[in-house]
């Protein structure tokens, strides 16, 4: 049997295209002492992975050009020569894109079944979920009749951070980009307002959904959707910076306002973040929301394509806004 593997086949200007990536094939590294060889399952592709391709440093390394790319995936052991882990074990951490690999098994996390469904762990029990907790609960501090927007609402952080502001009592105000999109988030999620911004004059409608001022803007989005909302901020506003994907294909920075004068007089706080500066807080968090999902207190929703060959296919959808909720690739049964 012979492992296919998806290779970073240059850094792209703008929009990736298919020409951004390459299949190979080689032959698969049986496990020496110490390692496991596992078989993916599915593959988590996310828009951050887009700023990884370019050779410009950042919270983390750039993707290598003649490498493959590598992200959230669920694997299964197929054999093992580490005590740790038995053949059949599912675990989840940060793999290449390949359908076999080899490893000794350092950052692997087991999954357990009985909890949740196995692609759970890559959405709203993995980096996701927790993307969203850490940043609204730690950062923004929803309170109790506050007025919460999210930018990109439909996406998988976006639409678990509205559902957590509503468990805090928070008047909840989403962003998205199709019909489909806002009936999901006010029908299923019980959003109170949600902004379609690609039909609707978004300054305008989010004075008519805020007409008490902006408490908490949890910002995935950034570009004249971010400048609108930050307009309306009230004082000691809080802003969490999760996500800037209106910006992630350009090749020049965009002009924008100067935020300091506004951050100032509004004493309004505005925080970038990485769900890994709050590591320690993981445990506890992925059992919140857990229980909040079998609960029925957190809903998420996945968009999952199948096949390998469909994983750059799948991956330029997020920048067309095709998916609803996690996108995500299955590989394998």
């Amino acid at each position: 049997m012979k492992n296919e593997k998806i290779m970073l086949a240059e850094r792209p200007k703008g929009l990736p295209t298919k020409d951004t990536f390459r299949f190979e094939n080689e032959d698969i590294k049986e496990p020496s002492e110490g390692e496991i060889l596992l078989k993916t399952l599915y593959i988590s592709v996310d828009p951050y992975m887009r700023s990884r391709m370019n050779d410009k440093e950042s919270y983390v390394p750039p993707f290598k050009l003649d490498e493959p790319l590598n992200g959230g995936i669920i694997a299964r052991v197929e054999k093992s020569q580490n005590d740790a882990f038995q053949e059949g074990d599912v675990v989840t951490g940060r793999l290449p894109w390949q359908r076999y690999t080899t490893t000794n098994g350092d950052g692997l996390q087991k999954i357990d079944e009985s909890i949740a469904p196995l692609t759970a762990y890559l959405g709203v029990l993995g980096l996701t979920g927790l993307t969203a907790y850490f940043g609204l609960l730690h950062i923004g501090e929803p309170k109790e009749n506050e007025t919460v927007v999210v930018s990109g609402a439909a996406g998988a952080v976006g639409m678990v951070v509205g559902q957590i502001a509503k468990l805090k009592g928070a008047r909840v105000v989403g962003i998205a980009g199709s019909k489909q999109k806002i009936d999901y988030l006010k029908e299923e999620l019980n959003f109170d307002y949600v902004i379609n911004y690609k039909e609707e004059n978004v300054l305008a409608s989010l004075k008519e959904a805020c007409p008490n001022g902006v408490d908490v803007y949890f910002d995935n989005v950034g570009g004249s959707i971010s400048d609108d909302v930050l307009s309306l901020i009230n004082k000691f506003a809080r802003i969490p910076i999760c996500g800037q994907i209106s910006q992630y294909n350009k090749e020049e920075a965009e002009h924008v306002p100067r935020l300091q004068p506004l951050l100032l007089t509004k004493s309004a706080l505005m925080k970038g973040f990485i769900v890994g500066d709050y590591a320690d807080g993981f445990k506890e968090a992925v059992k919140e929301l857990g229980k909040w999902v079998r609960d029925g207190k957190v809903k998420y929703e996945e968009n999952i394509v199948e096949g390998f060959e469909n994983v750059p296919h799948a991956f330029l959808g997020l920048f067309s806004g095709a998916n609803l909720g996690k996108q995500l690739v299955k590989v394998a049964e």
